[in-house]
């Protein structure tokens, strides 16, 4: 499985990649207002910033929710650099530009997912990814990570090439889970994919080893 981080924090960014496990990133306005990125060209070099520090894949989410501005907007990200996929809204207009940028050979992320109908028209449309929101079905009682696995199964049973992202991942409890229905991607906060190297035994075999080293090394 890839991971991708889900923030627009370089720092964040550049420890992630220095890990040596990083794979793409994702990004939305609301993380882009965390970080204080205002004004559309300010975005647009955060955007090209981030590319420069990730050899992978960087959603870049468009603001437009009618047709005619998301093919404007995904078009100048798309141009931005290499790296870029397009984020649209899985909306009516959406699957639409889902499509056109699909034609013209733009890759996308179909986002803000919540059903297995809604991945069904991602994939027809030939979106390059699909992003089931967990932790935000997991807020009203639904079981976020249940839904990833039914589109896994989708698109495996119809032969869809579309990539399955789990997004709204909250804790490395959701990381593993996503590993086992089987998702393409998950993208996490930096502390959820650090958290999946914390295990007690670890620890103690750890000390145990240094305290036997000390003892016959002084």
């Amino acid at each position: 499985m890839k991971f991708f981080i889900d923030t627009a924090n370089l720092d964040q960014i550049r420890e992630a990649y220095g890990m040596g496990v990083l794979d793409g990133v994702t990004t939305n306005p609301s993380l882009m207002a965390k970080e204080g990125i205002k004004g559309v060209e300010n975005q647009h070099r955060h955007y090209v910033d981030i590319c420069n520090i990730v050899q992978g894949d960087v959603s870049a989410e468009v603001i437009a929710t009618g047709y005619e501005g998301m093919i404007e907007e995904g078009e100048e990200l798309a141009a931005l650099n290499p790296h870029i996929v397009v984020k649209v809204p899985c909306i009516a207009d959406g699957i639409k530009a889902v499509k056109y940028f699909s034609e013209k050979g733009i890759r996308t992320n179909c986002t803000l997912v919540f059903s297995v109908g809604q991945a069904l028209l991602a994939a027809k449309a030939g979106a390059t990814y699909v992003s089931p929101f967990v932790g935000r079905l997991d807020d009203i009682c639904e079981d976020g990570v249940a839904l990833v696995g039914k589109i896994v199964e989708m698109y495996r049973y119809y032969g869809y090439d579309t990539q399955v992202l789990a997004a709204s991942i909250r804790h490395t409890a959701h990381i593993i889970r996503c590993i086992e229905a089987g998702a393409d991607v998950a993208t996490c906060p930096l502390a959820a994919i650090k958290g999946l190297l914390n295990h007690p035994l670890t620890d103690a075999g750890l000390m145990k080893f240094l305290e036997d080293y000390k003892r016959v090394n002084g």
